[in-house]
Formats: structure tokens, C-alpha cells, sequence
């Protein structure tokens, strides 16, 4: 799935919507952009707990610790995640709805097409090493800081490759048409993923901008909340 990282206030609607659809696992690797430009390339977080208001998460140690033996891309890292957003905004959905949960995770930089490819195949492998199934999310938002009209046009046109599951479509798209789409590594990497898994649809949930909830339309951020099964 995709879903915004925004302030609740701003991006939490379409991030209820998406969450409500689905019916979240024991295990959970979730893919955030890395805003911050610390750590390695691809950061995993492979050991302790993440503290929350609404209680403690774990790390899921054994998938996690696979992961970054299966594939060099990635490296155990938690300098990049301290001061990063993009993960533990979707914490508390998940805490809303399941108890009880494991976490992979993994923060991304800017990083090429073929190593998206590399780190989705590391990922599986160690999915099937561990013999686990998992829930897997792309954090990310859409367009930022354009108009309402342009972000939506923008957005349209990377939302479609998401519901085409064309993950080499969406990462060429958004670098041609400059969408300032900051989860489109986590996206590409999650629809490689699920095309591995099986996936045979995309659902479009929900989408907004900040400016339908703010009224400010000359300056607004995108948010899609999109189901990949």
C-alpha cells in the first residue's frame, strides 16, 4: 500500500481511509523516504523497539536482520531514522487497528531504478527465508508546493502507474514530469515487491491536498492513499 506521512490534520483522512481497507498482519516492512540525507543509501532499523505514545513497537529482528544478509544494499543503520518522519507517522494507524505487531524499518535515499530492483528482490528472498508473509508500505506524499490544479494533474499521471503496477513507469514518470513525489522510491520498490508476491490489481483509496483542508490552494501538497493486492 501507499500512504501520506504528512500532519494528521493534513494527510490523516486519506491515511484512515487506506488503513480502514485492509487487514493488517503480524508483520509489517514499511518503506519510508529518508528526508534528513543521513545514514546509509538503505537504512534498517534490525534490532529494539520504536517508543510510541500509544505503547512500544518491535522490531521484527529475524526478518529484519535476513534482509540485510540477503542483499549488501542493505545496512543496518539507525542514525537515519532518528530525526526521519516518514515511518512513525504510520505507526499509530497500525497501533489503532492490531494490538500486536512487528515492524521492518527502512529508509530510503534517492536511489537508482536498478537498485530498487535489488533491494525488492532482497526483501522477498528474506520474506521466503524466514517463511513469513508481510504487509508492505510505501510512505510517501505526492506533489508538494504547486497548486492545487497542478499537484492534481501531476499526481494524476503517477497515480496511474501505481494502479497499473508499473513500477518502472512510475519512476520514470515522476523523474520526466519533475512530480515532486518523495516516497516514489519506497513506491517503486513496494510495486516490484508485490509484483514478485502475486499482485494482480491497484486500488486508488483516497486523494486530497492540503488544500482542500486548509482552503490555501496556491500551495499545496498531494496525498494518495492506494491499495496494491
Amino acid at each position: 500500500m501507499v500512504s501520506p506521512h504528512a500532519g494528521f490534520m493534513y494527510s490523516g483522512d486519506v491515511a484512515g481511509a487506506v488503513y480502514s481497507k485492509i487487514e493488517i498482519p503480524e508483520t509489517i516492512i514499511i518503506l519510508g523516504p529518508n528526508h534528513t540525507g543521513r545514514g546509509e543509501n538503505v537504512s534498517v532499523v534490525t534490532e529494539g523497539v520504536w517508543s510510541m505514545p500509544m505503547g512500544d513497537v518491535a522490531i521484527d529482528e529475524e526478518l529484519a536482520k535476513a534482509l540485510c544478509e540477503e542483499t549488501s544494499l542493505a545496512k543496518p543503520n539507525s542514525t537515519a531514522h532518528q530525526f526521519e518522519h516518514s515511518i512513525e507517522t504510520q505507526l499509530p494507524f497500525l497501533q489503532y487497528l492490531r494490538a500486536n505487531f512487528c515492524i521492518v524499518p527502512i529508509c530510503l535515499k534517492k536511489i537508482d531504478f536498478s537498485t530498487c530492483q535489488k533491494l525488492s528482490e532482497g526483501i522477498v528472498r528474506a520474506l521466503e527465508r524466514t517463511n513469513k508473509s508481510a504487509l508492505i508500505i510505501a510512505s510517501s506524499d505526492m506533489t508538494h508546493f504547486e497548486s492545487h490544479k497542478d499537484a492534481k494533474e501531476k499526481d494524476r499521471k503517477a497515480i496511474a502507474k501505481i494502479e497499473d503496477r508499473d513500477a518502472l513507469g512510475l519512476f520514470n514518470t515522476v523523474r520526466q514530469e519533475q512530480i515532486s513525489m518523495c516516497g516514489v522510491n519506497p513506491a517503486t520498490v513496494m510495486l516490484l515487491c508485490s509484483e514478485k508476491m502475486g499482485a494482480k490489481q491497484a486500488e486508488l483509496i483516497e486523494y486530497k491536498t492540503s488544500g482542500e483542508v486548509n482552503g490555501d490552494k496556491k500551495r499545496v501538497v498531494g496525498y494518495a492513499g492506494i491499495i496494491v493486492s
